[in-house]
């Protein structure tokens, strides 16, 4: 393999999550009135980070939200995480076949991707290299984070691989200078493969395309 580290997005890639968090996002603002598909919602908000898209919740409430939605939104998302959320198919069993330092980047806050990654017993796999937007104060589509992210591992930030599944990941991953792997369970990458990744449909497809 010729990289020297594997940066990883969490929600959506790691963790099959965008699903059941965004089923939560979508009863939380049907109490407020607003009525959104799942669909909907996931399209809008992947990759996202929160402030983002709260402020996208309001323009179409058309009022502010509540002081305590964000809270609750979060307790809400912590509570179903805990019983329902598993990794993404083929997970586990590539961390365990990689054989160079890898770590989770992600735009959400740290205690979410702990509760996260605790949740699916993949925590363990990281070793403390998860980090968060929160923490250096730079969101994708900024490539900040990658770039953080790559030289704690000790990497050259053309050295790394980051394997995403949203628009704004990619983007991220491009701007830092790292070769992008756009993650697309769905058969939905073209998107992906438009902002420049190389598109894959299963975790069992990753493994060789590092390789390669």
């Amino acid at each position: 393999m010729n990289y020297q580290a594997i940066i990883f997005d969490s929600d959506g890639t790691l963790i099959d999550s965008e699903t059941l968090g965004n089923q939560v996002i979508v009863e939380c603002v049907a109490e407020l009135g607003l009525r959104l598909t799942l669909a909907e919602a996931v399209a809008e908000f992947r990759g996202r980070k929160m402030g983002d898209t709260l402020a996208l919740i309001e323009h179409k409430l058309g009022r502010a939200l509540p002081d305590d939605f964000l809270p609750e939104l979060r307790r809400r998302m912590a509570l179903a995480f805990e019983a329902e959320l598993k990794p993404m198919p083929g997970v586990p069993a590539l961390l365990e076949r990689l054989d160079v330092p890898f770590c989770v980047a992600s735009n959400g806050p740290h205690d979410k991707m702990q509760v996260s990654l605790r949740a699916t017993g993949l925590l363990r796999y990281f070793s403390g290299h998860v980090y968060s937007a929160y923490e250096i104060g730079s969101w994708k589509p900024e490539p900040g984070l990658f770039i953080h992210a790559a030289r704690s591992l000790g990497a050259e930030p053309e050295r790394c691989a980051v394997v995403e599944d949203s628009v704004l990941g990619v983007q991220a991953g491009i701007a830092a200078g790292m070769r992008v792997f756009g993650y697309a369970p769905g058969g939905d990458g073209e998107v992906l493969a438009q902002a420049g990744a190389r598109v894959f449909s299963h975790m069992d497809e990753l493994l060789p395309l590092l390789c390669g």
